[in-house]
């Protein structure tokens, strides 16, 4: 039986920068390993499950469809876009996030709040204030019990997104608007360092895992007893 609630697990940063390949991986590891069975069998984790924003449910992968690969040509505005998001934020916490901490599960999401700050607030410009209000709206009050800020030079991510073939519209934004993104991200980190740690993904793949690993061992080691 689950005794406590569960834990939200966040990997973000900029385009290229490895997340969702280091958000599976560490999933990989939670579910295969003899610590992820540990935390398991001690009857405090349900489960560990992955979601994603946009796209977490249903509903939400139609969002994702508007947002990343419109059929239309029709240009989505600024202030659309950030509706948007947190139109498909709102659905996810309520339909998948909040249904699953209540199951006690370990939650690993790619992309939450900060994402929306960064991008539309410090990328777009958007109003910093409103887009916090937003937030609180959709979130309903959830926030994460960790953030995994992948960091990485822009250029480079930028390149290495190319490398996958064709890219969605938000890769397709101009050089100027991601180096903003990244200044957004390293704001958020200094400001909430007691929920946000950098990941220097400028190393290989296996050294940046290495690092997740890392931390993750610490935080679920100090969240539960085992």
């Amino acid at each position: 039986m689950v005794t406590k609630r569960g834990r939200l697990i966040v990997f973000e940063g900029g385009e290229g920068a490895g997340k969702t390949t280091q958000l599976q991986r560490s999933h990989d590891w939670l579910q295969s390993s003899d610590f992820g069975k540990q935390l398991r069998d001690s009857g405090q984790v349900a489960e560990v499950m992955l979601t994603r924003e946009p796209g977490g449910t249903d509903v939400c992968k139609q969002i994702r469809e508007l947002l990343l690969h419109p059929k239309s040509t029709e240009e989505i505005s600024d202030r659309t876009e950030l509706l948007l998001y947190a139109a498909d934020r709102a659905q996810h916490v309520d339909a998948c996030l909040k249904p699953a901490l209540e199951r006690g599960a370990l939650v690993l999401c790619d992309r939450f709040t900060d994402s929306t700050v960064a991008y539309q607030g410090y990328g777009r410009g958007l109003d910093l204030p409103l887009i916090h209000q937003l937030n609180q709206i959709a979130t309903n009050g959830l926030t994460s019990d960790l953030t995994l800020w992948l960091d990485l030079d822009v250029e480079v991510g930028l390149s290495r997104t190319q490398k996958r073939g064709e890219s969605d519209r938000m890769e397709n934004n101009a050089i100027a608007f991601h180096q903003r993104v990244r200044q957004g991200f390293q704001s958020l980190a200094a400001e909430h360092s007691h929920r946000i740690t950098r990941i220097d993904a400028s190393y290989d793949e296996d050294t940046v895992f290495q690092e997740i690993q890392s931390v993750l061992t610490q935080k679920l080691t100090d969240w539960y007893t085992l």
